[in-house]
């Protein structure tokens, strides 16, 4: 049994502490790990070796990096240049997973999902495995606990018995409304559909070839075009993006013959909204779900979320707070699925808020713009231990760099300076550099950029580890 972790994310309805750039998975938003890590640990104890990851070509290294964090080498990390939605994200997997000879069960994950009894879902994997043994496309349905409109639900063929452990799949159904949802939930023949499948690698292949053969055709000329370096598999840009984009539910799921269903009960929530984490986070006694610096006077059934800075409310009843680096959100919990219309709206207006945080994730570290003005811009660099921005020149700005903690290797010109803690040195326009950790531990610098244009596009790089141009 290999997992198929799927790490996808526009970074919208958890808007603004999940960006485009750096979507709910990579966030701890329910505990000290992150969405991701903790989507890992929950089946690692079930795997028969390391998972394969499918994500997005611009999260490669935060993918990489937290699961080496979370003491996890993946397999291969398959990198979409494009997104095209679940079925041909879990083809390439298959495709992987089946390389060279081998036929694994895939335990197909979301990344960004909360479940609150581990337990029992890998007891319940182990339940289904027979059934995907047997060449059944098993999904987890989610037994509900009310009539949710949020989520897609699955209906099971009646009358099965209640000893079976794994049902056959009647139909897929669209979100209801509010009334269809309650009939649904009263029957006790319809289950939330969570996302998660467990089948044979060649069973999934041989359903799409079946229904979806233009899609499967595109994912292995994509799959054999692939260019591959360490742990990255880059799927081929122009073939992928000629693949038909569509969710597995779709192109396999509401088709195939071979469907079945195991409905579970293992305190699942996709957090899809702001509403559905301050259902799963810790409440105090009068409803109230804070992160961070935050005091609440006579407040019901709120969420506060606080980032930086110390949040004080007043007289609330069911608000949600997210007080960010840069954005603020402020909203009813009826209305938080508006969030993207939020979104939308800024990117209409090309403002940065919806792509990426005042902090943004490079490959060696972090870099946190605390400060600008009209020629100038301070920022907080964090370099990881042995790793190393490019060899680069600016055309437009020169650059200070006074180090707070840790070690810096320095390449100025024909100069490598070595700097400690308390030190610092200046880089002129026009000069070539490199910044480097040769240490053991974080890297931690202020930088202040000063010139006529300080645009992040104003860089020439010479020398790049990490592939970029």
């Amino acid at each position: 049994m290999i997992p198929v972790i799927l790490s996808g994310g526009s970074g919208t309805r958890l808007w603004p502490l999940s960006r485009e750039a750096y979507p709910k998975q990579f966030l701890p938003l329910a505990g000290e790990d992150t969405m991701l890590q903790a989507t890992w640990q929950r089946v690692a104890a079930l795997a028969s070796g390391a998972p394969l990851v499918v994500a997005n070509e611009e999260h490669r290294f935060m993918v990489a990096e937290q699961l080496r964090q979370a003491g996890c080498v993946p397999a291969a990390i398959l990198l979409e240049p494009t997104g095209r939605n679940t079925a041909p994200a879990i083809a390439v997997a298959a495709l992987q997973a089946t390389a060279e000879g081998a036929d694994p069960l895939l335990l197909v994950l979301p990344s960004d999902h909360v479940v609150a009894d581990p337990a029992a879902f890998r007891a319940a994997v182990t339940r289904a495995v027979p059934a995907a043994e047997a060449g059944r496309l098993v999904t987890f349905g989610i037994v509900p606990t009310g009539p949710e409109t949020g989520y897609g639900y699955i209906k099971a063929v009646a009358g099965q018995g209640a000893q079976a452990a794994v049902l056959k799949v009647d139909r897929f159904v669209e979100k209801p409304d509010a009334a269809t949802a309650a009939q649904y939930v009263a029957s006790g023949e319809y289950f939330w559909n969570s996302g998660m499948f467990l089948f044979r690698a060649s069973c999934y292949l041989a359903e799409l070839e079946r229904h979806a053969p233009a899609m499967l055709t595109a994912c292995r000329a994509a799959f054999a075009g692939a260019s591959r370096d360490a742990d990255f598999v880059r799927l081929d840009k122009a073939t992928f993006a000629a693949c038909p984009s569509d969710s597995i539910d779709y192109a396999v799921m509401e088709k195939t013959a071979e469907a079945a269903v195991l409905p579970i009960a293992v305190g699942w929530n996709d957090v899809g909204s702001w509403s559905a984490l301050w259902e799963v986070a810790e409440q105090d006694g009068d409803g109230n779900a804070h992160h961070g610096d935050v005091l609440a006077l006579d407040c019901r059934n709120t969420l506060a979320w606080a980032d930086r800075r110390l949040v004080a409310m007043i007289g609330l009843r069911d608000v949600v707070v997210v007080d960010s680096d840069d954005s603020l959100l402020v909203a009813h919990k009826d209305h938080v699925q508006d969030v993207k219309t939020v979104v939308a709206r800024l990117k209409a207006s090309e403002r940065p808020e919806p792509t990426f945080h005042r902090k943004v994730y490079r490959p060696w570290g972090a870099y946190d713009s605390i400060d600008m003005g009209e020629r100038f811009q301070v920022k907080r660099i964090t370099v990881n231990p042995g790793a190393a921005l490019s060899l680069q020149m600016h055309h437009h700005r020169a650059e200070h760099w006074i180090v707070v903690s840790g070690t810096a290797e320095v390449t100025r010109g024909d100069e490598i300076l070595l700097l400690s803690e308390n030190q610092s040195t200046y880089i002129p326009l026009g000069v070539t550099h490199r910044l480097r950790n040769p240490g053991k531990v974080p890297l931690e610098l202020i930088e202040v950029q000063s010139g006529s244009y300080l645009g992040e596009d104003d860089i020439v790089r010479f020398e790049d580890v990490y592939g970029r141009g």
